[in-house]
Order: C-alpha cells, then structure tokens, then sequence
C-alpha cells in the first residue's frame, strides 16, 4: 500500500497508542467481514480478457485486492482513459449485481455480488458496437453504445439474465457524437446521456413497455461536458471540462429535470479548481458531490441544497493522489462513509474518508491497478 503521509500517520498511530502491527486477514475474514465491510471492483478492459477485480474494503475504509472475475469478454484494452466514460461499471441499485461492460466484443455482462466474491450470471451482446456504460433502474438496464452511429439499447433483466426490449435501440444525434455516460432518473421515468462531441444531452422518456420515447435535446450549459448523472432527489448533475485551453478551468453544473424531459440550469459551471474534470459522485443521502479531476489528480468537493445549489465546500479541493495519478473515475461505500479514485496513471486506487461535514481524510492508495494498462470502470458497494 502506498501513502503520502505515512510517516505522519505512523506518528499519529503511535501518539494515540493505537498498535500499528495488524495481523493480515485470511481470505474467508475478508469475505465474510463485519456489518460495516464492503467490496470495491475495478474493471481491466483488457483487450484478450477483461476482468474485474475485487477488493475487499475493511472496517477503516482500507482495501485489499482478493480475486479476479472474468467477464467472458474482451475489453478495448489501451492506455489512460481508453472508453473515455463514466459508468462502464456499475452495481445495481440493491447492489446485488454487478455490470459490466466488454467495449472489444460488443458485449454486457452481469454477475451476482456477494461481498467481494462475483459469479457471472449472463452475458449478450450491446446491440452496437463499443459499448461504454450501463444504468439500471428496476428490471430495466440500458446500455450506450459509442462506435458508429452510437446508440442505447434496452433489456429487461430477470432472475440474472438480460433479454434486449424488441425495438428499444434510440440513435445518438449522430455519427461519433461520442458519449460519456448514460444515467436512469431516480425515479425510472427518464434515461440520459451525455454527448461529448457535441455537447449536447439527451433526456429519453422511458414508456410503459420499457422502450424510449425521441429524445429531448439540452445544450451544456458550460463548455467541454463530459458526464452526467443524477441526486437522489432527481437534480442531474454534469461535469464540464472546460474550455479549451483553460487552466484549471474544469467545471461542474446543476440541472432541475423537468416533466417535459428538458433540463433547466440551477448552478451553472461552478468551478472546480482542477484540470481534466471528467467524473463525478454523490453520496447516498445527497448532501454531496465530489468530481475527479485527472488532470491535476485532485478531488473537489460540492454541498448540493435541496434545490440542488450547489456551493463548493471550503477550499473546494478536498482531497489529492500523487501526482500524475490520473484519477480518471469515482465511486462511494454504500453506507456514505468512503470514496476510491481509479487512478490510472500510477497504477493504484486511491482511499478517502467522508466526514460529516463532507471534508476527507486521505487514507492512502492500494496498489493492484496495471499503470496506464487501459483500466476502466470502478464501483463500491
């Protein structure tokens, strides 16, 4: 495990008394594990075999790697950031199954989750070709597809298995408009995606038979966005590189959903005060939201008010990787209390506690990620 502090943080072990020589756990501790334990996975891309590995999330919020999962398929494999997406993978809304996308086979694959221990349960093609990220709402589970003419494509999903929803592929506004993401709405009723080529987003109503009705058309309300996702509460958020040639100029916006399926700015382009903001998430009860930015390896942190304000937290710069991190995805503990960063550059994940008033405390990095080997993808549960 790498740490920054480390000598700081043996300092302060020793200073409160605390024995810094813990006995290692045997693989069925870590399975097994506390009520407060958990799993974070992170997905290889790899071009021959993707993976997903897992890792097993102690007590403190540290994590050690267990095993790897084949997900039958083929990633598109390459260097930083290769599927340039958020959501590529994600666990379902109980967290009882894991999906994952195989962008070189044109695939998505599901397994179910106990703990940190995966069983792959079924595995169909994307209905496109490229396939960038996933979103699940109920039995429904939409894919975005980025090659070609890209597009998003329905399944329902029963007892494990996917069955693509006959007539259900929606087109992208066009050729390479290169999506980042695709999120349902809290309530189910809508599926966005984000268009970074033309920065564009896409609100699809979601009709009784599980297909999308035509889509509904924003313009970012700031320039280079990349992501966008949704609060608890249905405020859609959007990351926002910036523009280009900008230092630091990384931004991220707040969006009220409205029943039409338009999205009407609330705080526009707030700055982040980080390069290469890409990717972003909120906490479990919504207070929060915290961006990844790759290019300066920080993380920034945002309260979000009930009208989904949002207001930087002091400093706005919560938390930071080593440098050249590349820190290019995000995901928090189901239980609110962790954040991990996919940090691509230097081969490791980063490991942050949440405070309650939305500060972290840097907790160091685990190594287990291959230095800009294509990875892609993480999730916690």
């Amino acid at each position: 495990m790498k740490n920054e502090n480390g000598v700081v943080r043996t300092l302060l072990l020793v200073a409160f008394g605390i024995s810094i020589l813990v006995p290692a756990r045997g693989f069925a501790q870590a399975t097994e594990g506390g009520d407060d334990s958990g799993a974070v996975f992170a997905m290889t891309n790899g071009v021959d075999k993707n993976e997903i590995i897992a890792f097993r999330r102690n007590d403190d919020g540290t994590l050690q790697e267990t095993r790897r999962f084949a997900t039958d398929g083929r990633g598109s494999g390459g260097n930083v950031d290769p599927l340039g997406s958020q959501g590529s993978l994600v666990l379902s809304g109980d967290h009882s199954q894991l999906f994952a996308v195989n962008a070189g086979s044109g695939e998505l694959s599901v397994f179910r989750v106990e703990g940190d221990l995966l069983s792959l349960e079924d595995k169909v093609v994307s209905g496109g070709s490229e396939p960038v990220a996933v979103t699940q709402h109920g039995n429904l589970v939409y894919v975005v597809n980025a090659g070609g003419n890209g597009n998003v494509v329905g399944f329902r999903w029963q007892n494990g298995q996917l069955t693509e929803i006959p007539n259900s592929t929606r087109f992208l506004s066009g050729s390479n408009s290169a999506p980042g993401s695709i999120a349902f709405s809290p309530n189910g009723k809508f599926v966005a995606v984000s268009e970074k080529q033309t920065s564009r987003l896409d609100v699809f109503g979601v009709q009784g038979d599980g297909t999308l009705s035509p889509a509904v058309v924003t313009p970012s309300a700031g320039p280079g966005e990349f992501s966008i996702s949704f609060t608890p509460n249905g405020t859609a958020l959007v990351s926002e590189t910036g523009p280009a040639g900008g230092v630091d100029a990384s931004a991220l916006s707040s969006y009220a959903l409205v029943a039409s399926g338009s999205l009407s700015p609330i705080s526009t382009s707030v700055p982040t005060l980080g390069a290469a903001t890409c990717w972003q998430v909120t906490t479990p009860d919504g207070r929060f939201v915290y961006t990844a930015n790759a290019g300066t390896a920080t993380i920034s942190g945002f309260s979000i008010a009930a009208n989904g304000t949002l207001t930087p937290l002091p400093g706005t710069i919560q938390g930071s990787n080593p440098s050249g991190a590349a820190n290019i995805d995000i995901t928090i503990s189901s239980n609110g209390k962790f954040l991990y960063t996919l940090n691509t550059g230097n081969g490791t994940i980063g490991m942050f506690a949440i405070r309650k008033d939305g500060t972290l405390t840097n907790l160091g990095t685990v190594d287990g990620i291959t230095p800009a080997g294509g990875f892609n993808g993480i999730a916690a549960n």
